[in-house]
């Protein structure tokens, strides 16, 4: 049987969420990974935000990129991908799963290591899981300046995920783009993301949008 891969990181932040449902929600949303513009700048253009300047992308995996318990990006994103790695070459672009990577789960790092493998990108070691790990990633991109990335606003979250992906972009002061569709059919989806595919237009509905970003870091 295998084993729960809790959440330990959401269940404490859903009191929150409770008390400021728009944390969930996201800035830009799109159907698949396919369907990002890039560079992601152009994803929040003409909406009457302020001017967006991406100049890092942290990058959910299951059912984002890939499917789940799958390494490699998957085939019909290829193109993409590499296309966004382009944009956004060598440190600038951050892989930050709940599985690969997260230290409760991948305890000795091997899943990571072979996501990296198949995709040539760093994937992020973090010991508090999404979307708790902020001040980990913010961590990371102070550590290494040549990504140009100064203050959380600077970095797009694209994820699959409201509760963890697009509520760690609002938690940090981040911009969060949703991949509503994502790899896997709606039906083989889990009983937690087929709910959330009916919370984000509820929320819009009754008036809530997504945060404007701002640092808790500064």
């Amino acid at each position: 049987m295998s084993k729960l891969n809790l959440n330990l990181s959401a269940s404490l932040n859903i009191f929150k969420l409770i008390a400021k449902p728009s944390l969930c929600l996201p800035h830009v949303t799109v159907p698949t990974f396919n369907d990002l513009p890039i560079p992601l700048n152009k994803a929040f253009s003409g909406n009457g935000e302020k001017k967006v300047d991406i100049k890092a992308v942290v990058l959910d995996k299951d059912d984002c990129f890939a499917y789940p318990d799958h390494n490699e990006v998957y085939e019909a994103y290829k193109e993409r991908m590499e296309a966004l790695r382009a944009a956004y070459p060598g440190r600038r672009l951050l892989i930050v799963s709940n599985t690969a990577g997260a230290l409760s789960w991948d305890k000795d790092g091997q899943m990571a290591s072979a996501v990296e493998k198949a995709t040539g990108i760093t994937v992020l070691p973090h010991g508090v899981k999404k979307p708790g790990c902020g001040d980990e990633i913010m961590s990371y991109f102070r550590a290494h300046p040549e990504t140009g990335v100064t203050s959380p606003h600077q970095i797009a979250v694209v994820g699959d995920r409201l509760a963890t992906d697009m509520m760690l972009a609002n938690m940090m002061g981040s911009y969060g783009i949703w991949i509503k569709d994502g790899v896997v059919p709606h039906q083989q989806k889990s009983i937690w993301s087929r709910v959330e595919r009916t919370v984000a237009p509820f929320l819009v509905s009754r008036g809530y949008t997504a945060p404007e970003p701002v640092s808790p870091f500064e």
